[in-house]
């Protein structure tokens, strides 16, 4: 009982532990995987800014322009009375276009001087533009199969959550009962163990009045038979004493 006990403790510890990787291994995945989308969100988001800056020199009726600035009630009031709106400070991140996902990383060296004057060219530009869409649609791809294996591994990892804590709760009931088990079987033996010993101290005893006994007995029994023919010729002494008082005579 006290193995199985200690085999048990050791299961549930070694358990906790396993839990505790898987846990801790869970966590970094999901740290990556955020990474990976917070990455792959901002590159399509700076691909699609990088797009519609194309659309609005090659092809004007896909531009979209930037939305336009919601004034506050003060701004609104100052303009009406001829004043002038206060200057919107110019986006960061990378050139201007408000995506920081990137900032951080070294920015492009510019480009050589030795380029021409720049010319209008429609077919070069659509084959940047599919490009872009291209890389976009990687980017897609990408996020879709990470967001799938992102819900596979947290299924998994959920139903061994459940797997664990059940086997363990199942654990944790047969230590208890094998301890309470041990602890009824620790008593019994204490109590036999006094049993026991009081029956050691009868059993001594007997045997002290068994020897005392044959202390006493065995005398008589040796000598039984030359005792029982003493007895026998004082009986018959006897009987002959009594005879010649009676007036019998033994002289013939």
């Amino acid at each position: 009982m006290t193995d199985e006990i200690a085999a048990l403790q050791a299961g549930i510890k070694a358990l906790d532990k396993s839990v505790a990787e898987a846990t801790e291994q869970r966590q970094n995945e999901h740290k990556e995987f955020m990474a990976l989308m917070s990455s792959d969100s901002a590159a399509k988001e700076l691909l699609g800014l990088a797009k519609n800056r194309l659309n609005k020199f090659y092809n004007k009726a896909l531009y979209k322009a930037p939305p336009k600035r919601e004034l506050s009630e003060e701004d609104r009031i100052a303009v009406n009375m001829g004043g002038t709106a206060p200057a919107t400070a110019a986006p960061g991140g990378i050139a201007g276009t408000g995506v920081t996902a990137f900032a951080q990383r070294s920015a492009p060296p510019p480009p050589p001087e030795t380029f021409g004057a720049y010319a209008k060219k429609s077919g070069e530009s659509q084959g940047v533009i599919a490009m872009i869409d291209l890389l976009v649609k990687d980017l897609d791809k990408e996020m879709t199969e990470a967001q799938t294996q992102e819900k596979d591994s947290q299924a998994d990892y959920q139903a061994a959550m459940d797997d664990s804590a059940a086997k363990r709760a199942q654990d944790a009931k047969t230590l208890t009962g094998k301890t309470a088990t041990k602890a009824d079987l620790e008593a019994d033996l204490e109590a036999h163990t006094s049993r026991k010993g009081s029956a050691a101290s009868e059993l001594m005893a007997t045997e002290k009045y068994i020897a005392s006994l044959h202390a006493e007995c065995d005398w008589l029994v040796q000598h039984y038979d030359v005792r029982k023919e003493a007895r026998a010729a004082e009986v018959d002494s006897l009987v002959k004493a009594k005879a010649i008082l009676a007036g019998a005579d033994f002289s013939f």
